[in-house]
């Protein structure tokens, strides 16, 4: 670490503690050349995988599209904004924990369809339509069979 102060590489941590329930640690350091002391922050650095997309293009992860499709599909739905926030963590951090550099884009639309079948069954089956690719009726009614279907079973 560089001293703010003088651009030393040389610095010693003198003191270490969590903050932040734990998700950061604060450390004081002293640059062993100006004598200075300063504040550091240090967290985890969580990567998400990289999307490799149908026609075998890699993109990178990006939580602005995720938010767009699962808005779409709720538009005019009555779940929450805070929902839709967590339904966003939960999703990255199945993609996250998953431990793979990239993950196929399918993965990512299974996850989105999971969170939306538990958020709103209007919204799961319009992204269905769209994820899926629906040519006609019969597949927007057995999509909506096996939602039932699955709305029966107590063991989801």
């Amino acid at each position: 670490m560089h001293c703010p102060f003088c651009g030393a590489d040389d610095t010693k941590v003198i003191d270490s503690r969590l903050v932040a329930g734990g998700d950061q640690v604060r450390r004081r350091r002293q640059c062993l050349t100006c004598d200075e002391r300063y504040t550091t922050f240090e967290t985890a650095e969580l990567v998400m995988p990289r999307i490799v997309k149908r026609d075998g293009n890699r993109e990178p992860f990006n939580e602005d599209k995720l938010r767009a499709g699962l808005q779409r599909a709720l538009e005019k739905r009555p779940v929450s904004t805070e929902d839709v926030e967590s339904g966003i963590n939960r999703i990255m951090h199945r993609l996250r924990s998953a431990g793979e550099r990239e993950l196929p884009s399918r993965t990512v639309g299974e996850e989105v369809m999971r969170e939306l079948r538990d958020m709103d069954d209007v919204a799961y089956v319009r992204f269905a339509s769209v994820y899926r690719d629906f040519q006609d009726v019969s597949e927007f009614q057995e999509e909506i069979r096996k939602l039932t279907a699955k709305s029966r079973d107590p063991e989801g």
